[in-house]
């Protein structure tokens, strides 16, 4: 299969959704071409090491704005993820034959989702930006991903991981680690106010 691709400086994760502001030519056509034929274009990851070759399809979920310019501002959400095999030539857009990438069979028992919920929730509370939150309806660690803002290499790491198992121990010690950073900030500043002094060991 053949589909036109978006190089870009974030990962999109399987169920995630992103806002993207589309200005140059090239990716307006892609853009265009996928809202009028409702097809999917490639997002595929790239920074200083270059463009990655494991990506994820991305169908535009809405149109939140046009200009009179051209530019467009878009909701995309990702769907399933892909190979590039090769790149292909003959559009102004990258272009490129892809193959599905899906997971291969666990060889042991994945560890629990909502273990990495509860750790997220952790780190909402602790984080007091959005104590509410709540990642119950999550069914998968790219979904409880996708509602979390984690940095862009590692959204890609889990892209690039076939296994639910090796992406919910990933997640989980992130998530755990993180969460007792938080929390021990969050002590540290607790006992400054109380005393005026803060305990650090």
């Amino acid at each position: 299969m053949e589909i036109g691709l978006f190089p870009l400086g974030v990962a999109l994760l399987p169920s995630e959704v992103i806002p993207l502001h589309i200005f140059e030519e090239r990716y307006r056509e892609l853009i265009e071409e996928c809202v009028s034929g409702l097809t999917a274009f490639g997002l595929v990851y790239s920074d200083g090491e270059g463009m990655r070759s494991v990506g994820t399809e991305a169908r535009v979920a809405q149109v939140l704005e046009r200009f009179d310019d051209g530019r467009l501002n878009v909701a995309v959400l990702g769907t399933e993820r892909f190979r590039v095999v090769r790149m292909t030539e003959g559009r102004i857009f990258h272009t490129a034959e892809v193959e599905p990438w899906g997971d291969e069979e666990d060889e042991g028992p994945a560890p629990p989702l909502e273990a990495s919920v509860a750790a997220a929730s952790r780190i909402a509370a602790a984080s007091e930006v959005d104590s509410d939150a709540d990642f119950s309806g999550a069914r998968s660690a790219f979904e409880l991903a996708a509602r979390i803002q984690l940095p862009e290499d590692v959204k890609q790491e889990m892209i690039e991981m076939r296994s639910e198992g090796q992406r919910l121990t990933r997640l989980q010690d992130l998530l755990e680690r993180f969460a007792v950073v938080l929390e021990r900030r969050n002590e540290i500043r607790i006992r400054a106010a109380g005393n005026g002094r803060a305990e650090l060991s």
